[in-house]
């Protein structure tokens, strides 16, 4: 049964069966008891081809081989979180329109200590990444993680033709206090492909693009901002990311829906590649706990789509490696990979903290696109003790910030007549 949401022009849409995954034993102590939290899939959400997003609620039981049971819980490792929230979106809203004017706005920042993922713990970024992963797959289909193989599996929701925008599951704890939302990232044709795959390479030409994806003069550009001789028009490449369809706006409104239905939830944001770029940028509007899995740099899009910048992000992470030439800013120019297929992929500087695997280094990884999929990150990386941060006493690599970075610096903005 769909339930309309008037607020937002939301309705529930959902999944019906259950999916992360089997976590290998962890080498070290797990820490207390009250340091995990236990999530139940709950919801499936999508996007129509009209912006509009759905969601629908998964049955706390399942059919299993002796009949009804319930679902089975995923536990994740916490670790006290520092977020930093803006007073109310209106006001947060109100301060982009300012700064869109040329003017700045101080906001009455919100400091808060949450439980957040504890992204120092192997087993926590392993978990997340496969809750992640099952965002690109239908139950029971070659790629997805089961947690157990005794629940019969039922097709869901929202991969229908017209469903081609925003997609990706909710869970919640028992008790309601924590919800986790999972983002998929981009579909390509020689991947798998579906119905998103169109929309998908929108979003990734106009966030990561240094100007509408005009990379060179063969290229169709995804908006009219090109001045001629390494000339962008600002204000122009700003409006473009605005429009109510792009997955940033369905972002928001997904996030103040799931709000409405946990009021007192603190929400979790999770997503690989675009996914996780989007998983950012949500994370500074309502100052979320975000972990993002080898996203494209989404600094530039911030800045562009006038994101009041708030005192501190460290509750954002980012995970990565570095023989992925997407997060890496790597994958650059007609000729690479990523523009033979037709994706401008031109950031490199993103918000937050940095989980940086040197794959290159430690595993002799040479730097190619394929290894950009979350089940690299899965299979190859976190599924085993990375021996280069155990020298060091840690489960992870150190974490790190990415503070001198430019992007698109060869590019020149500013307001240009045509």
């Amino acid at each position: 049964m769909l339930f309309p949401l008037p607020l937002t022009n939301l309705a529930l849409y959902i999944l019906n069966r259950f999916f992360p995954a089997d976590v290998a034993e962890h080498p070290y102590p797990r820490p207390p008891s009250n340091n995990v939290l236990n999530f139940h899939l709950r919801h499936m959400h999508a996007a129509t081809s009209s912006a509009q997003v759905y969601f629908r609620d998964v049955p706390p039981e399942l059919p299993s081989a002796n009949g009804l049971a319930p679902l089975p819980a995923v536990s994740i490792l916490t670790s006290p979180v520092r977020t930093t929230r803006p007073p109310s979106l209106h006001e947060f809203t109100a301060a982009r329109h300012i700064s869109r004017r040329g003017q700045s706005a101080i906001l009455d920042w919100e400091e808060a200590e949450v439980p957040g993922p504890d992204v120092t713990r192997r087993e926590t970024l392993l978990l997340l990444a496969k809750m992640t992963s099952n965002t690109y797959f239908v139950p029971g289909t070659s790629g997805w993680y089961n947690l157990t193989d005794e629940w019969n599996v039922g097709m869901p929701v929202g991969w229908e033709p017209d469903d081609d925008g925003f997609r990706g599951y909710v869970f919640a704890t028992e008790d309601n206090s924590t919800v986790v939302l999972t983002i998929k990232g981009t579909s390509v044709p020689i991947i798998g492909g579906g119905p998103t795959t169109e929309k998908d390479k929108l979003n990734d030409n106009l966030l990561f693009s240094c100007c509408c994806a005009r990379v060179s003069r063969t290229w169709t550009p995804v908006c009219d901002c090109y001045r001629g001789q390494g000339k962008c028009d600002k204000e122009c490449v700003e409006t473009a990311l605005i429009d109510e369809s792009l997955f940033y706006p369905t972002g928001v409104n997904l996030y103040n829906d799931i709000a409405l239905m946990y009021p007192n939830a603190n929400i979790w944001i999770i997503g690989h590649s675009l996914g996780g770029s989007l998983a950012s940028l949500l994370g500074v509007t309502f100052g979320a706990p975000v972990v993002a899995f080898e996203p494209p740099g989404e600094r530039m899009a911030a800045q562009r789509l006038h994101l009041p910048p708030p005192p501190s992000i460290h509750h954002i992470t980012h995970v990565w490696h570095t023989a992925d030439p997407v997060p890496m800013g790597t994958c650059t120019g007609a000729l690479s990979t990523c523009g033979m297929a037709g994706y401008a992929m031109e950031s490199r500087c993103h918000l937050g903290n940095i989980i940086e695997y040197d794959t290159v280094t430690n595993l002799s990884w040479s730097v190619r696109l394929t290894t950009h999929p979350i089940a690299t990150v899965i299979e190859h990386i976190l599924s085993k003790p990375w021996p280069a941060a155990e020298e060091q006493g840690l489960e992870v690599p150190a974490i790190k910030r990415q503070d001198d970075c430019l992007d698109c610096f060869q590019w020149e903005y500013g307001n240009f007549t045509l």
